[in-house]
């Protein structure tokens, strides 16, 4: 079985969400995230966010049980007081990837190609202290060395600098959709495997 384990880093804790989060997802997700493009349908209701957790927390052991890579959303905590601040995960991404210069393209540019995706949410209050950062490596590490994954890509519009900005601390290559379609290809982060040289 392919079981993500929690992930620890200096600050933080990346742990799978549970049903007894669902007053804290819906306080991140539905109020203090309301207004991002998190690439999903708004959730109005405490109701649709506890279907979602359900959802969620199901899809752990599905996926494991299948032996597929554990795609979905984990919780971003602080490790000095439990609090979720934020979420991360990975995502399976279908897009025209071949249209943004530096990705590789082996059909043409408007085919669509899966890629394995990385994402990242924190809330407003704890942004611009590099928690981001500091989760999304913890994520990109687990993929390159338990999943042995050849590269990940991470994707937000034109205007998300914060964003940008993690994809660059990651070490990832920036491309930029210069076609305006799709609307929602715009800005993606690319980072391959880099094998450490003795």
């Amino acid at each position: 079985m392919l079981e993500m384990p929690i992930l620890e880093t200096p600050r933080l804790q990346i742990r799978p969400f549970a049903l007894a989060d669902l007053a804290d997802a819906y306080r991140l997700f539905d109020e203090e995230l309301a207004d991002a493009d998190l690439g999903t349908v708004t959730v109005t209701a405490r109701a649709q966010r506890a279907e979602w957790l359900q959802w969620t927390v199901l899809n752990y052991t599905q996926l494991a049980q299948l032996n597929q890579p554990p795609y979905g959303d984990r919780a971003i905590v602080l490790q000095a007081t439990g609090e979720l601040i934020g979420s991360c995960g990975y995502v399976p991404c279908l897009n025209a990837f071949a249209q943004v210069p530096g990705m590789a393209a082996t059909v043409e540019a408007d085919r669509v190609s899966p890629e394995f995706g990385l994402f990242y949410a924190i809330s407003p209050t704890h942004q611009r202290r590099g928690y981001a950062t500091e989760a999304a490596q913890a994520m990109v590490d687990y993929a390159f060395q338990h999943l042995r994954l050849r590269r990940i890509v991470a994707e937000t519009n034109y205007d998300n600098e914060g964003s940008i900005g993690v994809m660059r601390r990651l070490g990832m290559r920036i491309g930029r959709n210069s076609l305006p379609e799709p609307p929602w290809l715009q800005v993606v982060g690319v980072i391959e495997f880099q094998a450490e040289v003795e």
